[in-house]
């Protein structure tokens, strides 16, 4: 049938999740190192970022090959698109090409900011634009202050660099049941970026591993934000990351 002719679907098929990953035992340090590189991974990949790569390569050598190998690939992908843009910047430089943006700034820009379910904001896939996601943002805040922390940052307190940090720095079960809580939303993350071939896949996939293991039901429930996306609507809506309400310690 012509693409003219064609009528618009109004069901689609559920897709399929990424194959399981296998499980990891892993140390308390090894999880800090997998968080904390990702934290800085995943965030903008400007030329500070860029300064930060040697110490993350660094940090992630000891790790067990099911982790350091695709956080090694993807720094990998990360210094060859900077060797690009110098090549591209001595060129425009010399004045035999226009100035162009950084290969690695412009598909970070394009993948994060441009496609919904590639968000790095964790409460967007439960709640997606609606009212119900400041009652989730302030949940996440509650759990910062819950374990002795504040969060003193530009972006919002479920940006997954943040929370990534938090987990990294922070001894308090708090933080590793603030990640583990939204892992559905970091398996749509996932699966989305794995589906576009993305560079930051990897990281996300490191992230992934170093999580606790899951079962059936919640691959389901994995698959139905994988097929759908994150809610437009608050109708029937109830889950918040599957994160308890925390109190302020009295040693905080």
């Amino acid at each position: 049938m012509p693409a003219a002719t064609r009528p618009r679907l109004r069901v689609t098929p559920r897709r399929k999740l990424p194959p399981p990953l296998a499980e990891l035992t892993l140390s308390r340090e090894q999880r800090q190192r997998v968080h904390m590189a990702a934290s800085v991974l995943l965030d903008y990949p400007d030329a500070d970022w860029y300064a930060k790569l040697p110490t993350i390569a660094q940090l992630v050598s000891p790790l067990p090959d099911d982790l350091r190998v695709p956080l090694q690939r993807f720094l990998d992908a990360a210094a060859v698109a900077d060797a690009e843009a110098t090549v591209a910047a001595q060129a425009a430089a010399s004045g035999t090409a226009r100035p162009a943006a950084h290969p690695f700034e412009q598909a970070y820009v394009n993948t994060f900011d441009l496609k919904r379910k590639c968000s790095l904001y964790l409460t967007y896939f439960a709640t997606g634009d609606t009212r119900k996601r400041g009652t989730a943002l302030v949940t996440i805040q509650d759990a910062y202050k819950a374990a002795g922390w504040e969060f003193d940052a530009d972006e919002l307190p479920d940006y997954l660099p943040a929370v990534l940090e938090f987990s990294a720095l922070c001894d308090d079960e708090i933080a590793a049941a603030l990640l583990s809580s939204h892992r559905e939303g970091i398996e749509v993350l996932r699966a989305a970026l794995e589906e576009m071939g993305s560079p930051w896949a990897d990281v996300v996939r490191a992230v992934t591993l170093s999580l606790p293991p899951i079962d059936e039901a919640t691959r389901e429930r994995y698959l139905d934000l994988i097929s759908q996306g994150p809610p437009t609507e608050t109708v029937g809506l109830s889950f918040l990351g599957a994160l308890p309400p925390f109190r302020m310690r009295e040693d905080a």
